[in-house]
């Protein structure tokens, strides 16, 4: 008997005429403000204005969304080329992480320039967001049927419906809940994150600006390395799904560089007691 079967209600959370309401776009809506509240939260406890998180928001959310549909695109051009509009479809479903990451860091480098904020200051009070969003957006995976892990007849499992299935799987019915996996780890990093700031402002732990950025890199990466080995849609670098055959699968490449990105840079902060250089020319 299974211990946690799980099984979507589907993507749509209800429908009104032409209006619908999808639970991807609800989950994205609470993942936002959720992430808000915490920021301005911490930003307080830095000494940040709660209006510059507020003003921020709105530009980091574009950014974000941007980067991620930019980076699934550019990775998974072969499902566009022949209808490149199928690549505006951003409510279907193929948004990357990393390319969020990457838009998402652009947008606050700008910002920090241009309201001559420091950025590392600022990037550790929006990281923690940055994971409880994680958490939570991870859910519209499971709603949407997609970035599921292979197949299994563990305790736990995911159903996935025929019309959803690759086709080298359409014998089996129940997968690796990843967008379980990967919410629950990245619940994980938020609470080291929390633990890690919270004790920094008590005095309990030294936390220069960034160190709080370069854990989440390497919680965070470390991570995605093991889940993105079990799904069966990874975006691949030259081969193609579900083994990446004659490529690699682009996740763990960028994992493994933000791994060693993170690791430089604690290791720049404690090894040799050295700020990070800040790229917006505001020293903190």
């Amino acid at each position: 008997m299974p211990l946690a079967l799980f099984t979507s209600p589907g993507p749509l959370l209800f429908q009104l005429g032409p209006f619908s309401l999808r639970w991807y776009g609800l989950l994205i809506a609470i993942a936002v403000l959720c992430g808000l509240a915490l920021a301005t939260r911490l930003g307080k406890q830095r000494g940040l204005d709660p209006a510059l998180i507020a003003d921020l928001l709105p530009l980091l959310v574009l950014a974000a969304v941007l980067g991620a549909r930019l980076y699934y695109v550019t990775f998974e051009w072969r499902q566009y080329q022949f209808n490149w509009l199928d690549a505006l479809a951003i409510w279907r479903g193929g948004i990357a992480i990393h390319g969020a990451l990457i838009g998402g860091t652009i947008a606050v480098i700008l910002y920090a320039r241009w309201r001559k904020i420091a950025f590392w200051n600022l990037l550790d009070v929006l990281l923690p967001s940055v994971a409880l969003g994680q958490a939570i957006g991870r859910w519209g995976n499971f709603f949407n049927s997609e970035a599921f892990g292979l197949p299994t007849d563990l305790p736990w499992k995911l159903t996935i419906p025929f019309a959803n299935r690759p086709v080298e799987f359409l014998d089996q019915a129940t997968f690796h809940p990843t967008f379980l996996y990967e919410s629950l780890w990245n619940l994980g990093v938020l609470i080291l994150l929390l633990t890690l700031f919270q004790r920094g402002i008590r005095g309990q732990l030294k936390l220069p600006a960034g160190a709080i950025s370069c854990v989440y890199l390497v919680a965070y990466s470390l991570g995605r390395l093991w889940i993105e080995g079990l799904r069966i849609d990874p975006l691949c670098l030259i081969g193609t799904p579900p083994s990446c055959e004659g490529g690699l699968r682009m996740a763990q490449l960028i994992s493994l560089l933000l791994i060693g990105l993170g690791s430089t840079g604690l290791y720049w902060l404690y090894g040799r007691q050295q700020p990070l250089p800040d790229p917006s020319g505001v020293k903190p």
